[in-house]
């Protein structure tokens, strides 16, 4: 899928002393974050991540962005400026590297441990380049601060970038707990005095702009699960993203207090959590952690496990235990905790995981029952008052869906950001930063990539569309053999079929129907296989559609003999 302008050319040469700002993904949607900055010939990323597929993209395991505006470019890029550690935000970075290897990496301590484990499974030994809030690096004509943010993973920075044709702020994903579990608090007071500097453009997280007032803070949640760990029984097994740090610490307190031991499950969970621990954003009691084949000697009102698969994802532990397809195997009165909110796509694989737990008489805790996840994204009073601290010239929402880009553009020009120099892009969208204005002047492509197994991009929306007819409405093949000579027919067609619903013998009606039009054919000199197979297809498919209003894939074959 790619989002054609077709009412937008290709962008103009850049003129001089211009900043140019290049979404690739992120815009439009809640994932494949990428925005690439142009400067004097000379460019700088930030952010690489994927995004995961939904139902009607079966086989496919990421999205990713599409490369092709910078692909013959790639020596030009100064760096690559990595906000956070999320994989929408980092995922992607090992298949760009594999186009050039030696491109700075930019970032944070954890975020910087978390992608060199990831590039480590890729074989791939990167350049990184270390920074903190409060630092500032110049990466050719691109003079970069950085802040700290808070988010719902440790160590995430926005970034400053100062450039010749203007200054912008980029948050990145980014909240205001005012009492962070680490302390670490989003820096308002750098955002005021950078924005008294003079910011020609703010690019900020929008993905809670309809969400009203301020989010709730991360220490609520530890009431909440500790009361959960008092009432279990039973074994509890807690869900959440891999990399949610600050809440697998609050069930490592909870499961401590309460005289349980904690196992990791997934091999993401395993990965970060050891990196977390090693790297001290991770307290762990000794004695608390036990390997996940301990399990079964502990009494399960002793045993909790910390699990992946808060999103339904299909080859997620937590997935395959609600399948029955786990070497863990849920047990009557064991209690599920899924301790995240839901991303924008996941609801119905998250409910048919809820429904396959509860199946087998687990009790089930979410955020549609208990305070067990809070947002790591700004609500919209908290976006106000970051567009009133820096006071931007121009903005532009980033991160969100189209619904997300609108109700914080709208933020924006209540904060009095004049309607003309609020920019609402989307993926592909150029705009140029020119003498204090942004203007949105052509677009470029910036469809999805997909990944499928160790294939990446080959495999297209065609592929797909032929997938989800397969799917849905099954295959049909249909073989026929034919006088190469004189192209008639020779014996009778023989059908084939799988997930068509339709009973083998119906198909005695139509095999007569398909021998008088090849008949018809030979007597009229066609004997060409590609006209006999689409006079195949046509006639079986015209059958199928009248008679069972169905359309499955319908594969002729002919062969000549």
């Amino acid at each position: 899928m790619s989002h054609p302008h077709p009412e937008l050319g290709p962008p103009p040469p850049l003129p001089d002393r211009t900043l140019r700002i290049v979404p690739l993904g992120g815009l439009g949607e809640i994932g494949r974050n990428m925005t690439v900055f142009e400067y004097g010939g000379k460019l700088l990323i930030v952010d690489c991540g994927v995004l995961f597929p939904e139902e009607e993209q079966p086989g496919i395991d990421l999205i990713l962005p599409d490369f092709d505006y910078i692909r013959d470019r790639l020596d030009d890029v100064e760096a690559l400026v990595l906000t956070h550690g999320h994989e929408d935000h980092i995922g992607a970075v090992p298949f760009l590297l594999r186009e050039r290897p030696d491109i700075p990496l930019v970032g944070s301590r954890l975020t910087l441990a978390l992608l060199s484990a990831k590039l480590g499974e890729h074989r791939i030994k990167p350049e990184l380049v270390q920074v903190s809030e409060g630092e500032r690096r110049s990466f050719g004509q691109f003079d970069c601060e950085f802040f700290s943010v808070n988010h719902s993973i440790p160590d995430a920075l926005a970034v400053g970038i100062r450039t010749p044709g203007g200054s912008l702020l980029h948050t990145g994903d980014f909240k205001m707990d005012q009492l962070p579990l680490d302390g670490r608090l989003t820096d308002l007071a750098g955002f005021a005095r950078f924005g008294a500097e003079g910011v020609d453009l703010l690019l900020s997280d929008s993905t809670n702009a309809e969400v009203p007032g301020f989010v709730t803070s991360e220490r609520d949640i530890a009431g909440v699960i500790d009361n959960v760990f008092a009432k279990a029984d039973k074994r509890i097994i807690v869900a959440c993203f891999a990399s949610h740090i600050h809440r697998v610490q609050q069930v490592l307190d909870a499961a401590h207090a309460h005289g349980r031991k904690v196992a990791f499950v997934g091999r993401s969970m395993v990965r970060n959590m050891n990196i977390a621990r090693d790297l001290g954003y991770l307290s762990v009691p000794g004695g608390l952690l036990v390997d996940v084949k301990e399990l079964d000697d502990l009494p399960p009102n002793e045993a909790v496990l910390v699990s992946t698969g808060s999103q339904g994802e299909p080859m997620s532990a937590l997935t395959r235990m609600a399948n029955r397809d786990h070497q863990i195997r849920i047990e009557k009165d064991d209690t599920v905790v899924l301790a995240s909110s839901l991303i924008p796509g996941n609801e119905n694989s998250v409910n048919r995981v809820i429904n396959g737990l509860t199946r087998w008489g687990a009790k089930v805790v979410h955020k549609g029952n208990a305070l067990v996840h809070v947002s790591g994204h700004s609500s919209a009073g908290e976006l106000l008052y970051v567009l009133n601290m820096v006071r931007p010239r121009n903005f532009m929402p980033v991160h969100g869906e189209w619904r997300h880009l609108r109700a914080h553009a709208q933020l924006a020009m209540l904060t009095g950001v004049p309607e003309k120099q609020v920019v609402i892009a989307e993926d592909g969208v150029v705009v140029d930063l020119h003498k204090g204005r942004a203007r949105i002047v052509g677009a470029v492509p910036a469809g999805y990539v997909y990944v499928d197994g160790t294939s990446v991009g080959d495999v297209t929306e065609s592929a797909l569309k032929d997938r989800r007819i397969l799917g849905e409405e099954g295959f049909i093949s249909v073989i026929v053999a034919v006088d190469s000579q004189s192209g008639k027919i020779i014996g009778e067609p023989e059908i084939h079929t799988r997930g068509s619903g339709i009973d083998v013998d119906a198909y005695d009606e139509v095999i007569p129907k398909i021998q008088d039009a090849l008949e018809q054919a030979a007597a009229d000199g066609i004997t060409d296989p590609a006209q006999l197979r689409q006079l195949v297809r046509r006639g079986i498919g015209r059958w199928v559609n009248e008679t069972y209003r169905r359309r499955p894939m319908i594969v002729p074959v002919v062969v000549e003999i």
